[in-house]
């Protein structure tokens, strides 16, 4: 292999290496988050850089498939969840 081509396969690893390392940096707090809205429940994992985020994705996730229409969404975002549970 002449070294050209060595030099290109070693940077194309340490590319992926640092794109898999800050990917994973980024999830650094995961739940799952229960939702009740109109007598249906849904429940969602999600990950985010902050506690806040990664509860408010779970909670959107969870809400979308037991709400109908953007306006039934905003109203189980904004529902109280059944329960919250962190993953570590």
């Amino acid at each position: 292999m002449s070294k050209p081509v060595l030099a290109a396969v070693i940077f194309i690893g340490l590319v992926l290496v640092a794109v898999v390392y800050s990917s994973l940096g980024l999830r650094q707090y995961t739940c799952e988050v229960c939702m009740e809205f109109q007598g249906r429940t849904n429940c969602a994992t999600a990950s985010g850089t902050t506690q806040e985020e990664a509860q408010r994705t779970a909670t959107d996730t969870a809400c979308a498939t037991i709400s109908a229409g953007m306006t039934e969404s905003i109203q189980c975002s904004r529902t109280l969840p059944a329960s919250v549970t962190w993953i570590e």
